[in-house]
């Protein structure tokens, strides 16, 4: 079984939860979302379902928690552009977390000193 991407530079190999099962009515209903906001979420890149060989869009159970993740964010007031930004740092965090869950604990490992970022610098903007 090969690689898919999930989006947001995320990719599963064999994974069961990313094995896209519901179509997109069903997924909006799981979701409590509309089929069009499904569609909008797809063409901003939040979320990458999978297709069938006909083009039919097939969500799996990973894309229903980042659409429920999507919700949550803009209930908290973030519009696409932000919830895209925390999507990604949340998947850059989770790779993070696994090499360090792999790293060996012993004497002469030390963390490391400087952060690993795929994004640039980061402008600091004052708020008026």
């Amino acid at each position: 079984m090969g690689e898919r991407s999930l989006g947001l530079g995320r990719k599963v190999t064999g994974d069961p939860q990313a094995r896209g099962v519901y179509a997109i009515s069903v997924a909006a209903e799981l979701v409590e979302m509309g089929q069009q906001n499904l569609r909008l979420y797809e063409r901003k890149g939040l979320v990458e379902p999978g297709r069938t060989e006909g083009g039919t869009r097939r969500y799996s159970d990973n894309d229903l928690v980042t659409l429920r993740r999507i919700a949550d964010l803009l209930a908290l007031g973030l519009n696409l552009s932000g919830i895209r930004l925390v999507l990604a740092l949340e998947a850059e965090n989770k790779v993070l977390r696994t090499e360090l869950s792999h790293r060996p604990a012993g004497p002469g490992t030390e963390p490391r000193t400087e952060p690993r970022t795929t994004a640039g610098p980061r402008r600091q903007t004052r708020r008026r």
